[in-house]
């Protein structure tokens, strides 16, 4: 297996061979709950690409870890650098998009309240709902041993994703109706690719022409109807297999 990932501020100034210390709440997790041991190997990694992989010298007390950097392996940027404009979904079916998007290894998620979202972020509700997408996409990137987490932006109007839209390199909007296939559009092999995805109830007309207007048309995934809850992640991954990004 390849050694657990654990979330630092920063590894500024770090080197091979200096000594690193896990404390907080991941430093708990390390030694209460994975009781990490000495010699085991280990990697930290401040979420924005770079890494410090080591092994662990030491363990003191129940919450801190010291671990000796032996390599500092970097994430370069991605290219094309792809992002999901998420609808927002009823329940926890957001945190479970958000978990398998990063899993998948979308780079950035923006919360879009759409017309027909049952749910809509107000207030501290609101505050507490991207809350608990953030962490789902920082505990996800640590499962799936990334060093460069997904950004998980504020929830954007349909105005605000349009200005976003007219500014990619390609954009799309995943629709059952779409009269062209997601696998056979042209992509961009650099620069940044935006997939939208609508509510259970389907981007609504004036969207869909919103959207067009801004330059992103209406493409299909396949012969089924997916959930917006998985819809993302299926887009995502058929991206990155398209673009090299999985080669």
């Amino acid at each position: 297996m390849t050694a657990p990932v654990f979330l630092v501020d920063s590894l500024e100034g770090v080197s091979p061979g200096s000594p690193l210390t896990l404390d907080g709440p991941e430093g708990r997790h390390a030694v209460s709950v994975r009781r990490l041991k000495p010699g085991e190997e280990i990697v930290l990694t401040d979420g924005h690409g770079r890494g410090a992989a080591g092994v662990v010298l030491r363990t003191e007390g129940k919450d801190t870890l010291i671990v000796q950097a032996d390599s500092l392996p970097v994430e370069p940027e991605p290219r094309p650098r792809i992002t999901v404009v998420q609808a927002l979904p009823k329940g926890d079916r957001g945190e479970l998009a958000v978990e398998t998007m990063t899993e998948t290894g979308v780079d950035a998620i923006v919360p879009w309240s759409a017309a027909r979202c049952v749910t809509q972020w107000k207030g501290e509700r609101g505050a507490k709902s991207l809350g608990k997408w953030r962490a789902t996409a920082r505990e996800a990137g640590k499962q799936s041993r990334r060093l460069r987490f997904p950004d998980v932006a504020e929830a954007a109007t349909t105005k605000q994703i349009a200005a976003l839209l007219a500014e990619v390199d390609f954009a799309a909007v995943l629709h059952e109706e779409g009269a062209e296939p997601l696998a056979t559009a042209e992509l961009p092999a650099e620069g940044s690719i935006v997939l939208v995805v609508g509510p259970e109830g389907g981007v609504s007309p004036e969207e869909l022409a919103v959207f067009e207007a801004a330059g992103a048309r209406p493409y299909r995934l396949g012969r089924t109807v997916l959930r917006t809850s998985t819809a993302g992640t299926a887009g995502v991954a058929l991206l990155l297999g398209r673009t090299g990004r999985w080669s």
